[in-house]
């Protein structure tokens, strides 16, 4: 079977973890529906980009919320990525949970805060690289993509897939857009990017979603802020091939 992977461009209301959780099962069930066996949500997805209310949505790995998806991951044998403020040990991280098909759940802790996110959270220690199928996913968060050297770290380490939750504006869009194409050209990785689609903390994000070959060839990517899956199919021989759908649940 060739290996599917998945960008979820999706809103999320402001720390409201239950609605949001409901929102992301919609997604996973329909990125079942395609034979997903990697799906990534946007930064903080589950509390929305809220700096100011992020410790009282902290998550823990084992919360219980996460229980609905965590049995989808395992039906579907997929890997869901999902972003939220994570407490561990009382620190608050911006952090990815990875919830596996074998029911376990992995932490990603954001290492390069963006100015301001240091009155809310600490940076972390990352992560380490994510085995989907035949494939090594190193996990990235928002400004972790524009360090260049953690890029290539990734890449020396073995992944051979890279894939970002972010919230990134129009404003910074071209810019980070770029280096994550170089990333796929200079690592021989696939990459994958999965933005807001809706305003979120005073912020407006450009969604436009999008996933890059091995060689740097955009292979899908959504045309601007809709709520949608960015799917992209390994084919025979290594290449890839895009679809975009729509999502037709609004938050």
């Amino acid at each position: 079977m060739s290996l599917v992977i998945a960008a979820a461009q999706s809103a999320s209301l402001p720390g409201d973890i239950a609605g949001n959780l409901a929102h992301h099962l919609r997604f996973a069930i329909a990125a079942a529906d395609h034979g997903v066996r990697l799906l990534v949500f946007p930064e903080l997805s589950l509390s929305g980009y809220e700096l100011g209310i992020a410790r009282e949505n902290a998550v823990r790995p084992d919360d219980p919320r996460l229980d609905p998806l965590r049995r989808l991951a395992q039906q579907a044998q997929m890997t869901v990525v999902v972003g939220a403020p994570l407490l561990s040990e009382e620190q608050l991280h911006i952090g990815a949970l990875v919830l596996r098909p074998d029911g376990s759940t992995l932490t990603y802790t954001k290492q390069h805060l963006h100015a301001g996110e240091e009155q809310a959270f600490v940076a972390g220690a990352g992560g380490p690289l994510v085995p989907v199928e035949s494939a090594l996913v190193a996990l990235a968060i928002c400004a972790d993509t524009t360090h260049p050297e953690y890029a290539a770290s990734a890449a020396a380490r073995g992944a051979n897939i890279y894939a970002a939750g972010v919230m990134i504006t129009a404003n910074g869009y071209a810019a980070d857009a770029a280096l994550l194409e170089r990333y796929a050209r200079e690592h021989r990785m696939a990459v994958l990017m999965a933005n807001h689609s809706a305003p979120t903390g005073g912020w407006s994000p450009a969604g436009r979603s999008a996933i890059w070959s091995e060689d740097g060839r955009l292979v899908a990517a959504s045309s601007g802020t809709e709520e949608a899956l960015i799917i992209a199919r390994e084919q025979q021989g290594g290449t890839w091939k895009g679809e975009v759908f729509a999502a037709s649940y609004p938050c």
